[in-house]
Formats: C-alpha cells, structure tokens, sequence
C-alpha cells in the first residue's frame, strides 16, 4: 500500500516546481541569464556553470560537493533545485559557480536578481543548514586572496530562520575594513520560504567613488545599502565594486556560522534551495540630444565632402539615405 505521507511528499516536491524568466525592466537591457530550462533530472546547463566537487575546506562545513543529481538538478520546471542529502559518510550537497564574468561598468547601474525559493522543513528540522546566493571577485581565480577579492553575498540565511543576510566582505582577514571574519551585513525578514526576488545594484553613476554605492533589495524593498565614503579607501572599494564578478549558488551544511546539524535536521527537498532565475542587467544606453545632433552634424559633414567615408559606409551594414541625410543600421 501507498501510504498518504509519501503521497502528501510527491505533491510536496511537485509544487515546488514553476516556469520563470527574468523579467525585462525598462530601461535595462539584460545581458546574460540563466532560467534553468530543460527536462527534469538533469544537470545545469555546464556551458554557464562550473559544477564544483569535493569538500573546500572553507568555514568548518561538513558538505561534501558533488556532481549529481541528487544533490544538483532541473525541475524540469525551468528551476534548479540545489539539495543537500545526508548518507552514512556525513552530507552532500550542490555548488555551481558562473563561468560568465562580468565588471559592473563605470557610469553606469549594474543590476544582479534572482527569485529563490526553500524547502518546506520547518526551522526545527533545519539546524545547520545554509543556502546562499553571492558573487566573488574573480580575482580569486587568478591569485587573490580572500577577502582581498571582494565578496557579495546578496542573501544567505541560516538554520531555516525567516532572516536573509545581505553582506560585503573586503580587504584583509582578520579584521580589516570590513572587520573580517564578518563582513558588513545587515538582515532582512522574509515573510515564508516560498518565492522571494533577490536583488543587488551596484551604482557607478556618480563620478567621486564615494558616492557610489552598492545596494541590496528583497522583493523590491531596500534592505541594506553600502557606500564608497564608508569604506574610504579607493582601492578597497575598487576591488569590490569596480572589478569582476562572477555568480555562486550552493546549499552548505554546517559550519562557524550555523553551527552543525543535530539530530533533528532533516535532508532531501524540505532542506533544499530551488532557484528560478539568475540574472544581470545594464541600463540601456541614452544618448542626450546634443550628442545625437553633435553625430547628425559630423556625419552629414563626413558624407558630403568626403568620397571614401561615403564607399566605406555603403559598402557596410550601414545604409546612408541622401534623401533624408540619415544612417540606418
């Protein structure tokens, strides 16, 4: 016989599962996401993801990091479900880290989201566990040390606490300007463990460093901002916000933070961390109207009095119509 519990699981786990795509704000042009399509079993899509393996020695964690899809997979509801298992060796679990890199631009808002969602366990059965989505310098790729490659931890929480944490760390452990082994972070509580959009901008428009900033949101709401003067120091704050980044989504197990599993915590999809898009974001470019008659003027210049820029422009993808004096592309 069937029984009802397992029934009542495998309602459980399929409605965890939903269609998303990162939304198109105005505005912003999107320049890279991942919406975690395709069928339900598999892996991520490896062109996007680094899938990291083994135990990294980091925070006292007990998980050990594998490439399965127990611990790593599509729902097959355009999700990835990030799951940590517990087996007669200790704990599995699932890490990815983007192999896209990007540097949040000069002048310019970089806008980072994703919409995450937890395993239905309730906080008693979740002592130890501890699912984070963050960015690392990809300094740390090629040398740098933690935390002089800058960190962004847009939200951790811990122990299934309604809490999510947003967090900078920098400059040198221990201590430091960002008092290391902390960080400089603040809370946020959310209301339940279902689906709650995650979002960091990092604003490069004002052009004195220390009034740029790099600020944090949970479903739309500011919840913790971090400026340039309050860091006061160039090259820290250009480690951070001016340098490469690259994506982390995993679910560890234990550790200095969240203290170890207990007899309590339970494994499986009630523990897991199901993501329905990552996302990236520039504003799309706005061109003021005297830099747009500045362009009209040379160009209208170039075309008439200069026979080789009119055969270069009419022998490329750009078209010059003499009627209307304008450049179609």
């Amino acid at each position: 016989m069937v029984k009802a519990g397992f029934i009542s699981s495998l309602l459980s786990l399929a409605a965890v599962t939903s269609a998303w795509d990162a939304p198109n704000y105005g505005g912003f042009n999107r320049v890279w996401q991942d919406n975690f399509g395709g069928n339900g079993g598999q892996l991520p899509n490896e062109g996007n993801w680094n899938i990291i393996t083994g135990n990294l020695g980091v925070n006292n964690e007990l998980e050990v990091y594998q490439r399965d899809t127990r611990n790593l997979q599509l729902s097959g509801g355009n999700t990835l479900q990030i799951v940590p298992w517990r087996n007669g060796n200790g704990w599995t679990s699932g890490r990815i880290e983007s192999k896209y890199v990007f540097t949040p631009q000069g002048g310019k808002l970089t806008r980072v989201e994703a919409v995450l969602r937890f395993g239905g366990n309730s906080i008693n059965n979740k002592q130890g566990i501890w699912p984070a989505w963050w960015m690392l310098g990809d300094g740390i790729r090629h040398g740098v040390q933690w935390p002089g490659c800058g960190e962004l931890d847009i939200l951790e929480t811990v122990n299934g606490q309604l809490t999510g944490h947003g967090t900078m760390h920098c400059d040198t452990f221990p201590g430091g300007i960002c008092n290391e082994g902390n960080g400089i972070g603040s809370p946020v509580n959310f209301p339940n463990q279902d689906w709650h959009t995650w979002r960091l901008e990092i604003d490069l428009r004002p052009g004195n460093w220390v009034d740029q900033s790099i600020t944090w949101y949970l479903d739309g709401q500011q919840f913790q901002r971090i400026t340039g003067s309050r860091i006061n120091n160039y090259n820290v704050w250009r480690s951070v916000a001016q340098s490469p980044l690259f994506f982390i989504l995993n679910v560890a197990v234990g550790g200095n933070w969240p203290g170890n599993p207990n007899g309590n915590t339970q494994d499986g999809y009630g523990s897991m961390m199901e993501v329905g898009y990552t996302a990236q974001s520039f504003p799309l470019l706005r061109l003021s109207f005297s830099v747009l008659f500045t362009v009209y003027i040379f160009t209208a210049v170039l075309t008439r009095h200069c026979p080789y820029f009119r055969s270069l422009v009419r022998s490329s993808y750009i078209h010059y119509h003499e009627k209307y004096n304008l450049y179609i592309f």
